[in-house]
């Protein structure tokens, strides 16, 4: 995945929504997507009766601490280098971390969908997970686009970060 870190070094500049720093969008939102899809197929536990409210609630509640404490983070560790004067402020650091919290909201609308009636949780996680391992692959293709990568490396890119999405469905079979 080290072959996206090519826009920071003077590629040319990325277009479309990963315009900017796509490195970054390709961290937050592949750390919010494995997040949530870690975390839904963890609360979905056979046998227990469902509470798809509950779920979705979790995951997003989770994404939102998880975006602000990567924040914060980033801010201790500006102050410890002593580097924290030519950086944005507290609140835009965690402000920053958007993408992380929207690449986990399908998650949470699919869940929400379950407690309204219109599906089981089951079919929701499991659609959760099918659309995060393909939002992975589809993500990693983009940053890599944008990086300059050509086609065929960018979709070598995108399979090893759907590669992610694919471990949590499997782990998620076993453990069931």
């Amino acid at each position: 995945m080290n072959a996206h870190a090519g826009a920071a070094a003077g590629s040319p500049a990325p277009r479309g929504i990963l315009r900017g720093r796509p490195e970054q969008w390709l961290f937050k939102g592949i750390y919010g997507l494995v997040l949530a899809s870690a975390l839904v197929a963890a609360l979905d536990v056979p046998g227990e009766k469902a509470n798809p409210g509950q779920d979705a609630l979790w995951v997003l509640l989770t994404a939102l601490v998880s975006a602000v404490a990567h924040g914060y983070a980033h801010v201790i560790a500006r102050r410890a280098s002593g580097d924290g004067a030519a950086r944005p402020g507290r609140v835009r650091a965690v402000l920053d971390e958007w993408p992380l919290v929207a690449a986990a909201l399908p998650t949470v609308v699919l869940v929400l969908a379950a407690s309204a009636g219109w599906w089981a949780e089951e079919t929701a996680v499991d659609t959760a997970l099918g659309l995060n391992t393909v939002s992975l692959f589809c993500l990693g293709v983009m940053a890599a686009r944008a990086a300059g990568l050509g086609r065929l490396a960018s979709c070598r890119a995108g399979a090893l970060d759907m590669l992610l999405g694919l471990a949590i469905i499997a782990a998620d079979a076993l453990i069931d």
